[in-house]
């Protein structure tokens, strides 16, 4: 038995007492309590006082606990991706907008970029005690909460920190989870940064409507101006989208416009309430209906190719690195003249793309590319890449993989006058000098034959030519023999220097880089005829004239200059492409009505037709290319729009011709102010006729030969006056005193005829006996190109002594027996299509280099 047990009050039968009875232990406190009456029914469910402080007291500690460990634990995150992600956007030079890159329509701004009215807009619609108020509102929170719940419609409660932390920091999905991190990184976040970066923050990452977001790309897209620009009526507009970004677009939805124009109000009015707008100032305010909704400014079209170049040309200069450029944020000001490059746009169209026809199926191949650079400012102000970029994404205005073919050979000759080059038997090369023209004719170094010799366009033979002459007919043999004359590698330094990149393939330094067998991109060429055309002074050529990103502008690289040739060097290469586009094979280019000069080229089995050219202002190349578009592949454009065959005196002269009258438009004409190379003259010497349009079949690459023909012209290619009676041989000169004892004397020139007026073709009447060929007439035993006056090869001791000065006779082609030539006539005036804004002058004796009057034999249809 217990203690207990042993001192207890008992009953009778030994148990202890109960609790509380008497003599039990505690009795007597027992004796003065009222007993409570315990409670019945459904009172027995209802919490006591003491349960409820309780349970009062152990929410309050479980809440402060949670807030304290809450703000522990949650820290502030890195951004979302799709917050930060903005596009790039690229201009004209006058400010449009080409297209913007990226998959979000945003532009990030400074505060200070935002007019005050259009900040204190959005404060009015969303939160107007911002400035003054913590990061969270609770009693806001609370309000919005009982409003949701009550039925009296949802209701934002959060403050714009909360808002800004929603897009920037989180997401829009509606969880407790999201809202509880809103709430804790709201109020840490207010700790860190200032009122107003939380604004800017907030204006740069709201959505409004239209695929814009931020306040920059709204004002974009609904007034496309900046967002220095808006006004305040504009301002509270875009504030109101806020609320309801869709809805509240009234021109997407104009059943809606009553609730627009009301929310406006309530933003103007809220203006006035907080002193941000004066009564006078609201009562002046009307509501500015936005524009209408554009289509996405994406990269079809020439839009992709623009973008492209302009990137490629920002990370090629090392403005910004392709990692950086791709995360976006740039506005990219480029130099492209909108108006130039609509021009060009059109030039393509009209000249090219309208003549292709869906029952070619040759033209499905045609490709074009084109590029023009200001001379004066090195800006590129136009490009065209292809018909459409989200179809065929390369540009064809900066691809290396075509021939540029005859459109290189001025940077031989220009690469001659500057090294002061000659021939192999020491002549200057300049543009009188005599080449051989024979087609196939051997290039000849200094160590005897290359093995190298190429073929001119058709097979045809020129005989002895001057280095102008061979320039306007495209020879070949001429240019390959001059390349080896220079220097090869001479010519492929001279060809960098005028802006060929040194990596462009197929660049090397053998004879046959006259030829242009390199394949450098319409754009280099363009540069490179942009230093001809500024007198040999090459610079950096840009197209983009300002970056700037978060209102900031990004440093670019000052344009350099420097004299790559002599002044003379690019000056006379200029005075021979004149006479391609008056009287060469770039006649067609003439139609721009402008003083110009230029070279036409075409790539082997002719995948690729050029016109290089320029005018004091202007250079532009145009480039028509084949290529398969399924396979890729080059293709010949044999047939292709129509023609016969594809040069560079066709559709890409053509072209340049419209592009460059509508470019320059009502400007004054400017003519070349040149320095020429010592005894060489702008003009060209006489062609005996005026030129004709170059024929669709011809180039200048190799192509099917065509049989030579006897005569000067056919009645049906070279219709002529009637021939007067023939005149009797003219009597011999007197002997002109000799400079050197035993020198043969010269013979008088014939009188310079006057030019007669110009008469309809008619067919010459039957004379007694035929004209005959200028001066000369073949002889038939094999031909020794060694015997041609002007051939710049070795001779053999073998040989006999070429005969003086005064006895040499101009030949041709095979060797020729020597017959006294006619009194040359001027032939008459032939109008056609084009006319040179200058005639050439008929060369005299005294100007002529052999001493005698220049004969006016027809000159061949040009390549």
């Amino acid at each position: 038995m217990s203690d207990a047990q042993h001192w207890a009050p008992r009953d009778p039968d030994g148990r202890p007492l109960p609790a509380g009875s008497p003599g039990a232990r505690g009795a007597k406190e027992e004796e003065g309590r009222v007993k409570r009456p315990r409670r019945t029914g459904p009172r027995r469910a209802l919490p006591t006082w003491r349960m409820l402080l309780g349970t009062l007291l152990g929410v309050a500690l479980l809440l402060i606990g949670g807030l304290i460990a809450g703000y522990q634990l949650v820290d502030i995150p890195a951004a979302n991706a799709s917050a930060t992600a903005q596009s790039n956007t690229y201009l004209y030079e006058d400010g449009t907008v080409i297209a913007r890159d990226g998959e979000v329509n945003r532009e990030n701004v400074r505060l200070s970029q935002v007019p005050l009215t259009v900040q204190r807009a959005v404060l009015a619609a969303e939160d107007r005690d911002f400035h003054s108020e913590r990061a969270v509102d609770i009693k806001a929170m609370g309000r919005a909460a009982w409003n949701t719940l009550t039925g009296k419609g949802r209701q934002g409660g959060s403050t714009i920190t909360q808002q800004y932390v929603k897009n920037y920091y989180l997401g829009q999905e509606q969880t407790v989870v999201r809202k509880a991190k809103e709430f804790f990184i709201a109020i840490k976040l207010d700790r860190e940064e200032t009122k107003d970066e939380i604004l800017e923050g907030y204006l740069n990452t709201s959505y409004f409507g239209r695929n814009a977001y931020g306040i920059q790309a709204a004002a974009q897209a609904y007034y496309g101006k900046n967002v220095e620009d808006l006004t305040t009526a504009e301002g509270a507009y875009l504030s109101t989208l806020l609320n309801a970004p869709s809805a509240y677009d009234v021109v997407a939805h104009p059943e809606n416009r009553p609730d627009v124009v009301a929310r406006w109000n309530y933003v103007l009015d809220g203006m006035v309430k907080e002193d941000w707008l004066t009564a006078a100032g609201r009562s002046a305010t009307r509501f500015p209906v936005p524009g209408e909704t554009k289509p996405a400014t994406g990269l079809s079209g020439q839009r992709g190719y623009l973008v492209q170049a302009a990137r490629d040309h920002l990370t090629s200069t090392g403005v910004i690195d392709e990692k950086t450029l791709a995360a976006g944020g740039y506005r990219v000001t480029t130099t492209l003249d909108r108006a130039k490059q609509d021009a060009l746009v059109d030039a393509v169209d009209r000249n090219v793309i309208s003549l292709t026809s869906d029952t070619r199926a040759i033209d499905r191949n045609v490709r074009v590319g084109g590029a023009s650079i200001d001379v004066d400012s090195g800006e590129v102000v136009a490009m065209y890449g292809g018909v459409d970029y989200t179809r065929q994404y390369v540009n064809n205005a900066t691809r290396r993989d075509y021939q540029v073919g005859s459109t290189f050979k001025p940077f031989v000759f220009t690469s001659a006058v500057a090294n002061g080059s000659t021939t192999q038997d020491g002549r200057p090369i300049g543009p009188e000098t005599v080449y051989d023209g024979t087609n196939k004719r051997m290039v000849v170094g200094p160590e005897g034959p290359t093995g190298y010799a190429p073929a001119n366009e058709d097979d045809t033979d020129y005989g002895a030519v001057t280095v102008r002459t061979a320039t306007d007919r495209s020879v070949n043999a001429v240019y390959a023999q001059m390349a080896q004359d220079v220097g090869p590698g001479k010519v492929e330094d001279t060809a960098v220097g005028l802006g060929v990149p040194e990596n462009t393939p197929d660049l090397t330094a053998s004879p046959s880089i006259a030829l242009g067998t390199a394949t450098a991109s319409v754009l280099d060429m363009t540069k490179a005829y942009a230093t001809l055309a500024d007198h040999g002074r090459h610079g950096t050529y840009t197209l983009v004239k300002k970056v700037t990103k978060d209102g900031g502008t990004i440093t670019l690289p000052a344009r350099e200059t420097e004299q790559a040739v002599s002044r003379t060097a690019a000056d006379t290469t200029t005075a021979i492409l004149r006479s391609v586009v008056d009287g060469g094979t770039g006649t067609a280019a003439g139609a721009a009505g402008r003083p110009a000069a230029g070279k036409t080229g075409t790539a082997e089995e002719d995948k690729a037709a050029w016109f290089a050219g320029y005018t004091p202002d202007l250079a532009t190349v145009v480039a028509v290319m084949g290529q398969d578009p399924a396979t890729g592949a080059q293709t010949p454009l044999y047939g292709a729009l129509g023609l016969t065959r594809m040069n560079g005196g066709g559709p890409p002269a053509a072209t340049w011709a419209d592009y460059t009258a509508a470019a320059l438009g009502d400007t004054a004409p400017r003519e070349f102010e040149l320095e020429l190379q010592e005894g060489a003259d702008e003009s060209a010497p006489p062609t005996g006729e005026e030129p004709e349009p170059e024929p669709e079949g011809t180039g200048d690459t190799p192509a099917e030969p065509t049989e030579p023909t006897e005569t000067t012209g056919t009645p049906s290619e070279a219709p002529s006056p009637a021939s007067p009676p023939a005149a009797p041989p003219p009597a011999p000169p007197p002997p002109r005193t000799p400079p050197e004892a035993g020198q043969t004397p010269e013979a008088e020139a014939p009188p310079v005829p006057q030019p007669q007026k110009p008469r309809k073709r008619k067919k010459p009447p039957a004379t007694p006996e035929a004209p005959s060929k200028a001066y000369a007439v073949p002889a038939h035993r094999p031909h020794d190109p060694r015997g041609a006056p002007g051939f710049s090869g070795p001779r053999s001791p073998s040989d006999p002594p070429r005969p003086p000065a005064a006895d040499r006779r101009r030949r041709s082609g095979p060797r020729w027996r020597a017959h006294p030539a006619p009194p040359c006539r001027a032939p008459p005036h032939r109008p056609h299509r084009y006319r040179p804004t200058h005639r050439r002058p008929f060369r005299s004796a005294a100007s002529s280099p052999h001493g005698r009057a220049t004969p006016c034999s027809r000159r061949s249809r040009g390549r």
